[in-house]
């Protein structure tokens, strides 16, 4: 027998498990065996950089949006990286960040911290900077939808997900 959601094109939108400020960190997703995601700059406000860790190695990659590599991620988690497993910590909840990344702090319910410092522990290296361009043309592919102005009518791109119910 299949649940609603296996019968439906609908895909029910999980909300936040708490609300979070996007400007530090405007884009976080559990994909592709990784947490990736888009964080600003702290120093220049036209960069940002584009961060991702693996799930169970906790390989990890941090580089800009020119695909240059960033600085503080030499031989360990950089600013970046921890900014960005708070934000999904936010996001998702920590015992999803956890569960996903494979990284359950062995004493307790797990946080930003505990999954930061279980990964830490493990010594990971560096993984290839092949993610990059996917997750920040995803990012790109988000925001161009707030350019849009609000209307009921379908969207050409989403055209092929059937109408569920008439618009009022």
């Amino acid at each position: 027998m299949s649940s609603a959601g296996e019968r439906s094109s609908v895909v029910r939108v999980v909300p936040p498990a708490r609300p979070r400020k996007l400007a530090k960190v405007p884009f976080v997703e559990l994909a592709d065996g990784r947490l990736q995601g888009v964080v600003s700059s702290g120093s220049d406000i036209e960069r940002v950089y584009v961060s991702s860790v693996e799930t169970r190695s906790y390989a990890y990659a941090c580089s800009t949006n020119n695909n240059r590599p960033c600085g503080g991620a030499r031989g360990g988690f950089c600013n970046h990286i921890r900014a960005l497993v708070n934000e999904s910590v936010l996001q998702y909840g920590a015992e999803r960040v956890a569960r996903y990344l494979k990284a359950e702090p062995a004493d307790g319910e797990p946080t930003a911290p505990g999954i930061t410092a279980t990964m830490t522990a493990a010594r990971p290296g560096p993984a290839g900077g092949t993610a990059a361009a996917p997750v920040f043309s995803r990012f790109l592919h988000h925001l161009a939808y707030l350019e849009l102005a609000p209307t009921t009518r379908p969207l050409p791109e989403m055209q092929w997900f059937p109408p569920t119910r008439a618009a009022a």
